[in-house]
């Protein structure tokens, strides 16, 4: 076994020996392109979304160095067709590009992961012939072992982002791949398949893919590989069921991916986080990833800082994604920036509207921490008016609450207004910033019907729940009775701390020159609450 041929089971065969949610029908996928123009897929994935954990499954099925039959005779893709068929069969070729840049420059990779694979080729097969070009050596290679390769390159644009100042670095790196993946003579002789990943697709190269015969599959079109993208609500009730943990919770924290034919894709490593620590907290913070979100959302494009407020907010915005340069610096556009985002995981993206979001909690805290160090004087305004609001609501200082949502209304949504479901849009790009103080819910089931928008304090909170009923062309007190007489604060049965009725109205017939949102604040009576 070596480190770059044939580097064995171990590394899969350690994961397996800590919680494991079985995504090996991955490797159905896979085996179907083998010897097809299908043969060379790339993958690309946020940071903690299971790359590795994928990309180490397979080289311990595909490397014939080893016997990897008790690792996957348990697994789902034992029952597949094919199992057999390739299981540990093939030489692999196995490239983690972070741990190559590790032991190498990043203006010597290229050269120096040729000399280690002819290395170990060599080692392995003592008749090899090493010829000029390195393509031309794989080839060589291939015909000496009696098999092509499958080869596996983990983190494939780490170079790219590492080089992110250096095009002709990434010029350099991309070549290489060329020579691999676009030389069809030689290609068909090394490769029965080739897997790539990454968190960027393929860089691209005017307007199309730099290695276009590599079929993409990203976070805004995932296909038919949507449901390794992260776990499925399946496999995650599973999980908390097996371990005690609370589903509704971990839904409201870790969720909010989706894609065609899968709803519900939860991010895997903050589940398994969760589950072991028996902690719901936003583990995002623990990856690089969340270290870049302020310098994006500070870059100066039009409406990109409203933007940024609206999600927060929990509101979707539409976004182009076609003209995304795949890469950290050449952005156009702010449809280029949440394009990024979206592949970088603090976006979801619904391919049918073409339209994003913040996915769940543990990315609302991301974008709620990142926006407060925005230095531009639109969003500082911003969060300081949404932090007053949440303090003029928890003291009960009604016109101030009505007057700010007016004045929201009539600063971003003038034309967009006419029922109870823009009132909440309203609502929710007032209070964006909650997410320090707050987890917010939208028509959460209670007594009779659904409470519009619920603001439920975290446990280290010392702030009242807040449960808001809105109102189109009716009263504040209507809504407040309507809280009452349905039961609305069963919603939030077990909370001990205070909770504040809010009701807010708006009133399209009001005369000219008089406020059209009013607002009422009652304290939930503590009699009420314990007879409820």
């Amino acid at each position: 076994m070596g480190n770059y041929l044939n580097p064995g089971n171990s590394g899969f065969a350690r994961i397996r020996n800590d919680l494991y949610v079985d995504k090996s029908g991955l490797i159905g996928l896979i085996n179907q392109t083998i010897d097809t123009p299908r043969r060379s897929t790339c993958i690309s994935r946020p940071r903690r979304f299971g790359k590795s954990f994928a990309a180490k499954m397979l080289c311990a099925y595909y490397d014939k160095s080893c016997d990897s039959a008790g690792l996957f005779e348990d697994l789902a893709i034992a029952g597949d067709a094919g199992y057999r068929e390739h299981l540990n069969q093939y030489d692999v070729i196995y490239l983690d590009m972070t741990g190559v840049i590790g032991e190498s420059s990043i203006a010597d990779i290229v050269p120096f992961i040729q000399r280690n694979v002819i290395r170990e080729l060599t080692e392995q097969y003592p008749k090899l012939k090493a010829v000029e070009g390195f393509a031309a050596t794989l080839a060589n290679a291939a015909e000496a072992a009696g098999n092509r390769f499958i080869m596996i390159i983990d983190e494939w644009d780490a170079p790219i982002r590492e080089a992110k100042g250096r095009p002709d670095l990434q010029r350099k790196y991309l070549e290489f791949l060329r020579s691999l993946f676009k030389n069809s003579g030689m290609t068909d002789k090394i490769f029965a398949a080739a897997y790539m990943t990454g968190i960027l697709p393929i860089k691209k190269d005017g307007s199309q893919s730099a290695i276009s015969d590599f079929k993409e599959f990203t976070m805004i079109k995932p296909r038919q590989f949507g449901e390794y993208v992260g776990f499925t609500e399946d496999e995650v009730r599973k999980l908390c069921r097996d371990h005690d943990s609370d589903f509704e919770k971990m839904k409201k924290w870790y969720d909010g991916y989706s894609f065609r034919d899968i709803k519900s894709v939860y991010n895997p490593n903050s589940v398994m986080e969760a589950i072991r620590n028996d902690d719901f907290d936003s583990y995002w913070t623990q990856t690089s990833a969340a270290e870049s979100l302020m310098g994006y959302i500070s870059l100066d494009f039009d409406g990109l800082s409203r933007t940024a407020a609206e999600l927060v907010g929990g509101m979707d915005t539409k976004v182009d994604t076609k003209g995304f340069a795949n890469d950290l610096v050449s952005f156009r556009d702010r449809n280029d920036v949440l394009t990024l985002l979206i592949h970088l995981g603090y976006l979801s993206y619904d391919e049918i509207t073409q339209k994003a979001h913040i996915p769940n909690e543990e990315i609302r805290l991301e974008f709620a921490r990142s926006i407060r160090q925005v230095k531009r004087d639109e969003t500082i305004r911003r969060v300081r008016e949404s932090e007053q609001l949440i303090e003029d609501t928890v003291h009960g200082r009604e016109e101030a609450v009505a007057w700010q949502i007016e004045k929201i209304h009539e600063e971003e949504l003038p034309l967009y207004y006419n029922n109870e479901q823009a009132l909440r849009s309203v609502i929710k790009r007032a209070y964006f910033s909650y997410g320090d103080e707050y987890v917010m819910f939208e028509e959460l089931p209670a007594g009779v019907g659904y409470a519009d928008i619920v603001y439920l304090p975290k446990k280290d909170s010392v702030l009242p729940a807040l449960l808001i009923e809105l109102k189109w062309n009716q009263s504040a007190e209507g809504a407040i009775a309507q809280i009452r007489n349905r039961r609305y604060p069963e919603a939030v049965r077990g909370y001990g701390g205070d909770i504040l009725l809010v009701g807010i109205s708006y009133d399209r017939e009001t005369p000219a020159g008089e406020r059209k949102h009013r607002c009422r604040i009652e304290k939930y009576e503590e009699e009420y609450k314990h007879n409820s």
